[in-house]
């Protein structure tokens, strides 16, 4: 039984969290990783595209919510969804046309795209705080669970409860559809064949009868579906406010570098990497230890190896490691 209470415990507290934030890292990964394998760039801007994203359908969703529209027990701001990732594919396509666009007709070295990216991502960011605000914005509604504590409880007996959350499921459920629809796309269109051709040989490409300007086109838009789907998905889950999207940037180039820059795959498996060592290094392990050692046994400190506050930095040392001991990543992309 105390097993079942320590593998109860483990689950509530640190696998289906790491799951839930492995997938809001993966979506954002694939955004980041499909720029960098077309456009030969890193898009400092992402966080804040994603920051952006989430802002639109959290207008988006108050609207909807003020016209009475309800799909409960599901949150309204599934059907603000499309709202949001429509206006940010615009103003990134605008982005594109007016601010990258020009520098690339230039064959501009990759370094002045990502100076350039420094610069949207100011602007980007400073607009989402004008429109609205610098707080925490909670915009969940609906179903906040699928099953409670107390109902865990009644139906097995077990001292130690959890609880499912629903945002965690829609995280879940909306990222295998997303990844798996990504893959098709990319393997048996087209469209996907074209691009995968342009990333592996450019040269080679255009000689093929590519056009390289349609295929930037649908690269912003998968990168800026992703990205607000990674923010609204994060955003119901915990909470909005700019500035945490912002500090998502690191542990989201981190799962890109760690899977392989350029390989959609490889960014989807380094999210989980850098969620689960994100939140393995920083949980407490006194409660499931209790369950698992004898009474004499039980432990006196927290056993947990970093605060809550290092979570970043455990990003920040995943990255590093994998850029010392194999820049190409888990899956051998592009060297970062």
């Amino acid at each position: 039984m105390d097993v079942l209470n320590a593998l109860v415990a483990f689950t509530n507290f640190v696998l289906l969290p790491a799951m839930t934030y492995g997938c809001q890292l993966a979506l954002g990964a694939l955004g980041v990783t499909l720029v960098y394998g077309i456009l030969r760039f890193s898009n400092f801007a992402h966080g804040d595209t994603m920051a952006f994203g989430t802002m639109a359908t959290i207008l988006a969703t108050w609207a909807l919510q003020a016209a009475g529209v309800s799909i409960a027990p599901l949150p309204v701001a599934l059907l603000a969804l499309p709202v949001g990732v429509l206006a940010t594919i615009l103003v990134v396509l605008a982005t594109d046309r007016l601010v990258y666009r020009p520098y690339r007709m230039k064959r501009v070295h990759s370094i002045t795209l990502v100076m350039t990216s420094l610069g949207v991502m100011f602007v980007m960011g400073g607009l989402v705080r004008i429109f609205i605000g610098v707080d925490d914005r909670q915009f969940a509604d609906g179903a906040r669970f699928v099953f409670t504590a107390a109902q865990f409880r009644q139906w097995t007996g077990l001292a130690e409860t959890m609880a499912l959350r629903m945002t965690q499921v829609i995280t879940l459920a909306t990222t295998v559809l997303a990844v798996g629809w990504l893959h098709w796309f990319l393997k048996r269109t087209r469209t996907g064949k074209s691009m995968r051709a342009f990333s592996d040989n450019e040269n080679l490409a255009l000689l093929s009868g590519i056009d390289p300007e349609r295929v930037v086109r649908i690269v912003w838009i998968l990168s800026a579906a992703l990205a607000t789907l990674a923010g609204v998905l994060y955003g119901l889950d915990k909470s909005f406010r700019p500035i945490i999207y912002f500090q998502l940037l690191l542990p989201v180039f981190a799962a890109a570098v760690v899977g392989g820059l350029g390989n959609p795959l490889g960014a989807v498996a380094g999210g989980f990497v850098v969620a689960f060592s994100e939140i393995l290094f920083t949980y407490s392990f006194k409660k499931v230890a209790t369950y698992l050692l004898p009474s004499g046994w039980q432990p006196e400190g927290l056993l947990q190896l970093l605060s809550t506050d290092y979570k970043v930095a455990v990003s920040f040392i995943v990255l590093v490691l994998v850029l010392l001991f194999r820049p190409t990543g888990i899956f051998r992309g592009r060297a970062a």
